[in-house]
C-alpha cells in the first residue's frame, strides 16, 4: 500500500506554501460543504439558514492552529513541551466531539420514547419535528468537529512524529448525510451508522509487546511484510502509550491503517487475563508479540492455542538503543 505525499514538511518555513497549494479534502467538503437546509445552533433556538465555515478556509486553520505551536516552541528550551500542548488542542476538538456524541444520544432516546407513544396531535407533531432537527443538528455539528480533530491530529503526527491517540477510548468519526427523513428511518440509519463506525473494518492483526521498547524499524518492516499480503487489516494493540504498542500504532498512522486499542477494563489482577482472553475472541489472522512479563507469555499461550500465526520478538533482537535512528517525519496528506 502506497501513498503520494508530494509535499513534505522539512522545515516550519514551509506550511504557508503548503497551506496556499491546498484542495479542501473529501471529509472536509462533506462535513462542511454540505449542510442541512435549516439547522438549530443550541436548544431552545429557533431554526434558522445558518452558515457554515468554509471547507478549505476550516481545513487550513485547523492544521494552523496545531503547527504554530510548533513553530512558536522548535528550538526553544519550551521544545519538549510542543508535543504535550497540541496533543492538549487536539483533545479538545475530541472532548466536544464527544460531549455533543452524548448529546445526540439522549435526544435520540428521547425521540424513540416519543415514537412508542405517538400521538395525533399537532403540538406533539411539532415537539417531535424540532426534537429531531436538533438530533440531526448536533450529528451536523460533531461531524464538523471530528473532521477538525482528525485533521489536526494528522497534523500533529506529521510534526511530532507519532500518532495522536486520545487519553481513553476510541477515535472514530463518520461521514454527514444531509438527507432529511422520517423519524423511523432517521433513528435506523443512525443506529447502523454509529455499529459501523466501531467495527472493524477487515481481518484483525493484534500487536502487543513491552513498555520498554525502542527498535521501530525491526516492528515496522515485520507490519509492511504482513500489510502486503493483508491490504485491509486492522491492528489492535493493548494500548500502552510508549514502547511497542506506541512503535506499532505509529506505524498504522504511517499507513493509513485502521487502529483499534484495547484498553484495561475492570481492576484486579485478572483484568489483564480477562483483556487477553477477548483479544483471543476477536479471531485475528496474525500476532505480533514483543517478550514482555506473565501477562504477555499468558497472550502468547492463548493465541497459540488457537492456531493463529505469531511473530514472536525478543528483547535480544532489537538493534542496540544508541544504534536506533528516529522515523522519518512524514508528509501532510492533500487531497487527491
Amino acid at each position: 500500500m502506497t501513498h503520494d505525499h508530494s509535499h513534505s514538511i522539512n522545515h516550519f518555513a514551509d506550511l504557508p506554501a503548503l497551506f496556499a497549494q491546498m484542495t479542501a479534502t473529501p471529509d472536509f467538503k462533506r462535513a462542511f460543504g454540505d449542510p442541512i437546509p435549516l439547522s438549530i445552533i443550541t436548544p431552545g433556538d429557533e431554526p434558522g439558514e445558518h452558515d457554515m465555515p468554509e471547507p478549505l478556509h476550516a481545513q487550513a486553520d485547523c492544521a494552523g492552529v496545531i503547527a504554530t505551536i510548533f513553530d512558536l516552541l522548535t528550538d526553544t528550551r519550551l521544545d519538549a513541551l510542543a508535543s504535550e500542548i497540541a496533543w492538549g488542542m487536539v483533545n479538545s476538538f475530541h472532548f466536544v466531539a464527544g460531549k455533543l456524541e452524548r448529546q445526540e444520544d439522549m435526544l435520540a432516546n428521547e425521540l424513540r420514547d416519543m415514537i412508542r407513544r405517538i400521538e395525533p396531535s399537532e403540538v406533539f407533531n411539532s415537539e417531535l419535528e424540532e426534537k429531531q432537527l436538533l438530533c440531526q443538528s448536533l450529528t451536523e455539528q460533531r461531524e464538523a468537529v471530528e473532521c477538525m480533530r482528525d485533521y489536526a491530529a494528522e497534523t500533529f503526527r506529521v510534526l511530532s512524529g507519532r500518532p495522536w491517540s486520545p487519553a481513553r477510548g476510541s477515535r472514530v468519526s463518520k461521514a454527514a448525510t444531509a438527507t432529511q427523513v422520517s423519524i423511523q428511518d432517521f433513528l435506523r440509519a443512525r443506529e447502523l451508522a454509529e455499529r459501523e463506525r466501531y467495527r472493524p473494518r477487515g481481518p484483525i492483526v493484534i500487536a502487543s509487546g513491552h513498555a520498554e521498547w525502542h527498535d521501530w524499524q525491526l516492528l515496522w518492516d515485520r507490519l509492511d511484510t504482513i500489510l502486503e499480503r493483508i491490504p485491509h487489516m486492522t491492528l489492535v494493540t493493548t494500548a500502552q502509550r510508549k514502547g511497542f504498542d506506541a512503535i506499532v500504532a505509529s506505524w498504522a498512522g504511517n499507513r493509513e491503517v485502521q487502529l483499534v486499542t484495547y484498553s484495561l477494563t475492570g481492576s484486579g489482577r485478572g483484568a489483564p487475563f480477562a483483556r487477553n482472553r477477548k483479544l483471543v475472541d476477536l479471531k485475528p489472522v496474525e500476532a505480533l508479540l514483543g517478550e514482555g512479563s506473565g501477562i504477555q507469555a499468558n497472550l502468547y499461550q492463548a493465541l497459540r492455542k488457537a492456531g493463529v500465526p505469531i511473530h514472536a520478538f525478543r528483547k535480544a533482537d532489537q538493534v542496540p538503543v544508541e544504534k536506533v535512528a528516529p522515523p522519518q517525519r512524514n508528509r501532510l496528506r492533500r487531497a487527491a
